[in-house]
């Protein structure tokens, strides 16, 4: 692996490189006209004295070329549970070990914020992605339905 990978958490000069991933990521996941967010708001919510998310970035040769968004949830059963809302790396540097290095500093952010768990969703088809999940053991539950409704 690149001696130049550098895995950091976010500053508000990050948003533009980690919009631009997230636009990447859905055009991946074939829904690229469903983004409605925007750098602003990600400003505000990210970096505002309400700030509603954590976020990383890594970088390789100084270009943010990943990133890793989370909140924290709440579970009446488990208790304080981080939720991973995105890992997401630039298709070029995708296979080469990256998305470990943020997935491992989102464990340990969970676990320096006293969370009992982490939390994400993965689509069923993302074949990829799941073959990483199952590589930490993870339970991936295909039992429950997600629930959305516009505000």
């Amino acid at each position: 692996m690149n001696k130049n990978i550098n895995v950091r958490k976010a500053t508000i000069t990050d948003v533009p490189a980690m919009f631009k991933l997230i636009q990447e990521l859905a055009l991946f996941e074939k829904a690229p006209d469903e983004v409605s967010n925007t750098i602003e708001r990600m400003n505000e919510d990210g970096f505002s004295l309400n700030k509603i998310y954590d976020a990383f970035v890594l970088e390789a040769e100084g270009e943010v070329v990943g990133t890793a968004i989370t909140y924290f949830r709440y579970s009446t059963w488990k208790g304080k549970s981080l939720y991973l809302e995105d890992l997401i790396i630039t298709e070029k540097h995708r296979r080469l070990g990256l998305g470990s290095l943020l997935f491992n500093q989102c464990i340990d952010f969970g676990k320096s914020q006293n969370c009992s768990q982490m939390n994400w969703q993965v689509l069923d088809w993302n074949t990829p992605a799941v073959d990483f999940y199952k590589k930490y053991n993870a339970s991936l539950d295909g039992e429950w339905i997600n629930g959305t409704i516009p505000l």
